[in-house]
């Protein structure tokens, strides 16, 4: 006999309401979830991308929570843009208590195509945003009292999967800043945290590579049936940037269904 699946109920985190919220890359994909799941639980959140079309469509669903979330276009390869963006957050939405380092691109490349700019462009794409984002909310944090800082790992590299050698290496030092960080932020009771996602299936996901072939080893290799969802993610991050997490520091937090 084959037992059916419950019906889930989400958790809601009362220490979340009001507060503010810091998300890179957060038009689409797993980013967009962030957004709209911090956005219903009432806290205050302010997002930068460079989709300008794709934040006005999210911003259009977002009619009936608390707080609007609030928008910045801002290209984070350039830190002064960044730095920008962040301090107009900041003026709009208080003093961040939690950030959430989600913007990254994990386009296929090979080593025999790269060249220097490719390689600094992937630096500043998958992992610089994150090192100076985190720089720049610490002082409001120290204000507060405390806060919570998720960046964005992969499971790509842990996996040892060809085709992105740049993004792979940029993941991997998401994690070392993570474990470089915690013991430095946690005497002002700041916590920070990796997480970190297995195969979501986005859009992009799905338009570019999800075939055949990845359905088969998605059922062959996840522990859990069915597919990742932006979702997942985002109600992993509502824990670590809730008080219910305040002694979660410096981990690695895999979402994958059980991948690795």
């Amino acid at each position: 006999m084959v037992s059916m699946p419950m019906t889930p109920t989400f958790a809601h985190y009362p220490s979340l309401a009001g507060r503010s919220v810091l998300i890179t890359g957060g038009a689409s994909g797993i980013g967009a979830s962030f957004v709209e799941h911090f956005a219903r639980q009432g806290a205050r959140v302010g997002f930068v991308d460079l989709d300008d079309a794709a934040a006005v469509e999210l911003l259009t669903q977002l009619t009936d929570v608390p707080y609007a979330p609030v928008y910045r276009h801002c290209d984070i390869t350039s830190l002064d843009a960044l730095q920008i963006a962040i301090e107009a957050l900041r003026e709009a939405n208080g003093p961040f208590s939690v950030l959430i380092n989600s913007a990254a691109n994990d386009v296929r490349h090979a080593l025999s195509d790269v060249d220097a700019l490719a390689f600094e462009r992937s630096v500043a794409v998958n992992l610089r945003h994150q090192v100076f984002a985190t720089k720049a909310v610490i002082p409001d944090m120290q204000q507060l009292g405390g806060g919570s800082i998720i960046c964005l790992g992969s499971t790509g590299w842990i996996q040892k999967n060809a085709g992105y050698p740049l993004y792979a290496m940029a993941k991997a030092a998401v994690h070392g800043f993570v474990n470089g960080m915690a013991r430095e932020l946690g005497a002002h009771h700041i916590r920070i945290n990796c997480l970190v996602p297995g195969w979501v299936i986005t859009e992009k996901q799905r338009k570019l590579w999800l075939d055949a072939e990845g359905e088969a080893a998605i059922k062959r290799m996840q522990c859990m049936p069915g597919h990742l969802d932006a979702a997942d993610l985002a109600r992993a991050a509502l824990f670590l940037a809730a008080d219910d997490s305040r002694m979660c520091t410096g981990q690695d937090f895999i979402v994958d269904g059980g991948w690795v």
